[in-house]
């Protein structure tokens, strides 16, 4: 099993096609969307999925119940409007399945009756993909998890449970994802092969991206950069991406420059994504008036419009301009409001309001004089800054040694 190729199953782009659709800002990209979605749907004849997101009619006996759709998806009775039913192709995929079910459950009996062990888990395992192609969720995931059981080989089991996690990305089930994702460090610290665990880094990348947990997940996507295989999950032009959206925001200068901007893997895939390479270069070269216009490109382009970016747009933007206020007003003691605004190009009115909240929640280390125009840089205490840690340690210490007391007398 550890030579074969992992099936791309379920089809991720789907969501991502249906999120777009449920988005009114996104109407510019709709008709491509929606034109990929069923597309996608018709390769994998994937008839209970059609039918959740169409919410055609009560499920027939034969298929699941309709499975929740993923976190910013549309409802049901939204997504019959955005993706209208076409009751003829519903049908003739409904056939489909039933009778590609019928074949595999024939199968699987033979290989009960007068096979061994091993070409009964293949039939298992058989049956439990198609489901899961098909997008049919409440029958996948036991039919999974039973071929899990029968299934003897450490790597084929590895393989089992990451498909588990990605029917959790598919189906935006944040818990299937998580709980899953454990069994499979689990079972690859038992021995899985360096494939899989460099497979697992971009799954875990990919889950902590979703959670706003950018830097450790900046630090599994970069170390996956050059041995990255998991295209089962993901496209590498939209791996890559993600790496630099996680690095340019988690990385100081200097590894800013080694791990992205010199990279051969991040230089590959630039022309065809320039606006990350005018993200990282601007932001390292100091432009900062072209950095803002390619933020702003990045937002609308890449932030937004993606499913697993967009609920944290305005918190990466937010952060990204705070990284850049810092990193210029770190280099001087004081700069003039005019100053700052010529650097970033944009108004004195707009540089003073940011700041002037930035400042206020503790964010930017720095004070305006209003009167001259002047921006001050003020470098807190070390010492200062390591004794306040020191009390918030020891209060969580002793909070800890109350509730040992209470529990011990």
């Amino acid at each position: 099993m550890a030579d074969e190729v992992v099936l791309p199953i379920p089809n991720l782009g789907l969501p991502q096609n249906l999120f777009t659709l449920s988005q009114p800002s996104l109407a510019h990209l709709h008709d491509k969307a929606r034109e990929e979605l069923i597309a996608g749907i018709k390769a994998d004849e994937m008839g209970p999925y059609y039918r959740s997101i169409t919410a055609a009619l009560p499920t027939s006996p034969s298929l699941s119940k309709s499975p929740s759709l993923p976190p910013k998806s549309p409802s049901p009775s939204a997504s019959s409007s955005i993706l209208p039913l076409d009751a003829e192709l519903l049908a003739s995929m409904e056939a489909a399945n039933k009778a590609q079910l019928e074949k595999l459950d024939v199968r699987l009996e033979e290989a009960e009756k007068i096979e061994g062990e091993t070409e009964i888990s293949e039939a298992l395992r058989a049956r439990a993909d198609y489901l899961t192609r098909i997008g049919d969720k409440e029958r996948a995931l036991p039919a999974q998890l039973l071929a899990l059981e029968k299934t003897p080989g450490l790597g084929a089991r590895i393989d089992i449970v990451l498909t588990i996690v990605r029917i959790g990305f598919f189906f935006g089930d944040n818990e299937l994802v998580t709980g899953y994702m454990k069994k499979a460090e689990a079972l690859i610290d038992e021995g899985g092969d360096w494939d899989r665990r460099n497979r697992l880094k971009v799954y875990n990348g990919l889950h902590l991206v979703s959670i706003r947990q950018f830097k450790r997940a900046g630090e599994l996507l970069l170390d996956a950069l050059s041995t990255f295989t998991a295209v089962e999950l993901i496209a590498y032009n939209d791996f890559v991406a993600l790496t630099v959206i996680a690095g340019a925001l988690t990385l100081g200068r200097v590894e800013l420059k080694k791990k992205l901007i010199a990279s051969p893997e991040v230089n590959q895939v630039l022309p065809d994504i320039p606006v990350l390479g005018d993200l990282v270069k601007s932001l390292y070269d100091c432009h900062y008036d072209k950095f803002f216009v390619a933020l702003a490109t990045l937002e609308q382009t890449h932030l937004i419009p993606s499913r697993i970016l967009s609920p944290h747009a305005r918190f990466y933007v937010r952060e990204m301009r705070i990284l850049a206020y810092s990193q210029l007003l770190e280099s001087y003691r004081s700069l003039t409001i005019q100053s700052l605004s010529a650097a970033f190009g944009v108004s004195g009115e707009f540089v003073d309001s940011e700041l002037s909240r930035f400042i206020a929640s503790g964010r930017l280390h720095a004070t305006i004089d209003k009167v001259n125009g002047i921006v001050e840089t003020t470098r807190p205490s070390l010492k200062n800054a390591q004794y306040e840690q020191v009390v918030k340690q020891g209060d969580v210490l002793l909070n800890e040694v109350q509730r040992l007391s209470k529990v011990l007398y």
